[in-house]
């Protein structure tokens, strides 16, 4: 199962409530998460479940990471012998890609199920405005297209985006639901997946960081304070994310991407985030067997120059541990950052 989807549109909370039932209905699953950046963020999410998990970062699993992603799927068949295995792409990738490289790999017994693409009902009409052409390339490129977020999105903007994708792609099933509840509208997703991927002309390769007008930047830093309340860390989240947005926005007045930030202390993984220059910090905490404390950082976001988003993000995060006495080591590891092409 391949599921796709632009930065932010809720990928990983579908394969939270997607893995929980196919495991609790008997499945043996196993999830690849691609973070565009070297700091993974959503696989600590993934595994604080117990889900089997395997991570590649340091790009991009449809231009970069071929031999990473064969690697992995080997690796995972020999020691784990799942009989379903979700593969979430980074938000600026192509899944169609994914499944033509995984295709070419002749790996025995293997089946794909319709390609998934999530959308933001929330968001949608600035998503199209600010990287037209690699939105236009993943819906045309889905079998399966979901709006989420219709808990939150107005019927009317929901409306609209429905036509706009069976306009685009009308051979796609078109779906709506929140991927926060489990009831008939995402069991209509989970039914659909028992199909079969349908075979089509392998299509000529695209640079999809270079179609999605995208920069990036991540990193970790070391936390030195592992009593960390959860309320002062649910404050600096929201501090730091907030201030950063209003930066950004000076730069894109309606960005889209996902900045998203995790803080993990024994016992504790907070996971927070914003999507778009519109939205508000979302905050969830996850139960996790980890001891030691950490802070890392993904930012990605549409047309915005690199050395500002750096100069942004970074100078925050430091600045807000400062103000709440939060000690922390001063470095910075493992940077990764992508231009605008």
């Amino acid at each position: 199962m391949i599921i796709g989807g632009f930065l932010g549109s809720g990928k990983t909370t579908t394969l939270l409530r997607l893995g929980k039932h196919l495991s609790e209905t008997g499945h043996k699953i196993a999830i690849i998460v691609n973070e565009i950046g070297e700091i993974g963020l959503d696989g600590d999410t993934l595994s604080s479940t117990g889900i089997v998990t395997e991570e590649l970062t340091s790009g991009c699993i449809c231009c970069t990471l071929k031999i990473s992603m064969e690697y992995t799927l080997s690796k995972l068949s020999d020691d784990f012998h799942p009989d379903v295995i979700i593969i979430e792409p980074t938000g600026i990738a192509f899944p169609r890609q994914i499944k033509e490289d995984i295709a070419l790999m002749k790996i025995d017994d293997l089946s794909f199920a319709p390609i998934v693409n999530i959308i933001d009902g929330t968001r949608f009409n600035t998503e199209i405005k600010q990287t037209p052409k690699f939105i236009l390339t993943q819906i045309e490129d889905a079998e399966i297209l979901c709006i989420n977020k219709v808990d939150i999105a107005e019927e009317e903007k929901v409306a609209e985006v429905r036509n706009f994708l069976e306009e685009i792609n009308p051979e796609a099933e078109v779906i709506e639901f929140s991927a926060k509840e489990a009831d008939e509208k995402f069991q209509k997703l989970i039914d659909l997946l028992a199909g079969k991927s349908k075979e089509r002309e392998t299509r000529e390769a695209i640079n999809s960081i270079e179609a999605s007008e995208v920069s990036s930047y991540s990193g970790e830093l070391t936390i030195k304070d592992c009593e960390l309340e959860e309320q002062k860390a649910e404050k600096y989240a929201t501090d730091v994310l907030t201030s950063i947005s209003k930066q950004v926005k000076k730069l894109n007045p309606d960005f889209v991407g996902h900045i998203k930030i995790a803080m993990e202390y024994p016992g504790t993984l907070m996971k927070a985030s914003i999507t778009s220059s519109e939205s508000i910090p979302n905050i969830e905490f996850f139960e996790t067997k980890e001891k030691d404390c950490s802070l890392k950082f993904l930012s990605a976001v549409t047309n915005v120059e690199k050395e500002e988003l750096v100069k942004i993000v970074e100078g925050t995060i430091k600045e807000h541990l400062e103000q709440e006495a939060i000690p922390f080591s001063n470095k910075v590891k493992n940077i990764q950052t992508i231009d605008i092409l």
